[in-house]
């Protein structure tokens, strides 16, 4: 563990003093001298406390030894660029289970959106979500459904719902894949994400219709990550006329050669 490490090298590079610190904290001086000291131990309570105070990951706090990062890492870090970051900031997931203490499937439906975007780390209020079972996905990974909205991820159409698997390590999250991310800003959104954490502490954000232009967004604004596994709807999406006009032009290109060529061969 590094904790007592990190939070005094992240309040020395605040220019902070324990006075300063404690009080910030809301803690006596001499408890925080204690956790700086290793003679007391945080408890979960502290641990958000510390983790909310500097921006960071209580995982980066306690897992990571922070002077063994380089300065822009540092720096980065300072700025809510978690580069550790796995899932939300404090990496705590509320869920629910069923009667064979199995994890349920959360429905979060168009209604439901506003709200998840504020207690979706609330027990008390995922506990209420519609719950359902997928029997073809795995038991050992978490799944959550979403409704999504409008029509920038078309084909796939506005009001269908959106399977995803809890991504906890954002490091891993695969470029040119979709994803549905929770944002601070725009709520839930669907999107193909490109992986940009390591170069700049961001995601840039695809939509599959064209018309939508990409943007970044950087990974202190994000909550959660689910990778796409399926989604289910109640129309079927139109025929991809552009696609279909192309296969009947190469199929009348294909006719004329073969026109041609029996003409060669008379």
């Amino acid at each position: 563990m590094f904790f007592k490490e990190n939070i005094k090298l992240l309040r020395k590079r605040k220019g902070r003093t324990q006075d300063e610190a404690a009080f910030s904290l809301e803690m006596k001086r001499s408890t925080l001298s204690g956790y700086e000291n290793g003679v007391a131990q945080p408890n979960m309570n502290a641990l958000m406390q510390f983790s909310e105070y500097y921006g960071v990951a209580i995982d980066t706090l306690v897992k990571v030894d922070l002077s063994s990062l380089s300065e822009s890492q540092l720096s980065q870090l300072e700025r809510g660029y978690d580069i550790y970051i796995k899932g939300s900031n404090l990496r705590v997931l509320a869920t629910t289970v069923d009667q064979d203490n199995e994890e349920n499937i959360e429905l979060v439906n168009e209604k439901a959106k506003a709200g998840y975007a504020a207690g979706y780390a609330d027990p008390d209020y995922i506990k209420v979500l519609p719950t359902f079972k997928l029997p073809f996905l795995s038991k050992q990974k978490k799944y959550r459904t979403f409704q999504i909205s409008g029509d920038s991820m078309l084909p796939i159409l506005d009001g269908s719902y959106v399977t995803g698997e809890f991504v906890q390590d954002w490091n891993f999250v695969r470029s040119h894949h979709a994803y549905i991310v929770l944002t601070k800003e725009d709520g839930v959104v669907f999107k193909v994400l490109e992986n940009k954490i390591k170069e700049s502490g961001k995601f840039i954000l695809h939509s599959l219709n064209p018309l939508y232009l990409p943007y970044e967004m950087p990974v202190s604004e994000i909550v959660e990550i689910w990778k796409f596994v399926n989604y289910i709807s109640s129309e079927i999406p139109e025929a991809n006329k552009e696609k279909d006009q192309l296969m009947q032009e190469v199929k009348q290109l294909k006719e004329q050669v073969r026109a041609i060529q029996m003409k060669l061969n008379l």
